[in-house]
């Protein structure tokens, strides 16, 4: 039992980092978002799995359950807020072009 809990923290410290490391790496605030919300939720879902193990079948496993639920529902809807408001001040997500960024002039010759 106990090294299912190890193994459970361990994939909430690797998806994590992972995360961070997306939000260092990526380009713009949609891939960022991106990166920062789904490893942030699978992370923390992880480490809720893991203290339920841990804590069995007991009223502490019903409170971790109903904040993790919380936390499945929130997440989700707060990085569509935070993208929604990128949207809305026009933050123009990012392309990859190929190699040079041409002007508006040269796209109209």
């Amino acid at each position: 039992m106990e090294w299912i809990v190890y193994g459970f923290l361990f994939l909430g410290v690797v998806f994590n980092l992972i995360g961070n490391l997306g939000v260092l790496i990526f380009p713009d605030v949609y891939t960022r978002l991106q990166a920062s919300s789904t490893c942030t939720t699978t992370s923390v879902i992880s480490v809720f799995i893991a203290a339920m193990t841990a804590a069995g079948l007991s009223a502490v496993t019903g409170k971790i359950f109903v904040i993790a639920l919380f936390f499945f529902v929130s997440s989700p809807v707060a990085a569509h807020i935070i993208a929604r408001y990128a949207w809305n001040k026009e933050i123009i997500p990012w392309r990859r072009t190929g190699g040079t960024v041409k002007t508006e002039e040269e796209k109209n010759e």
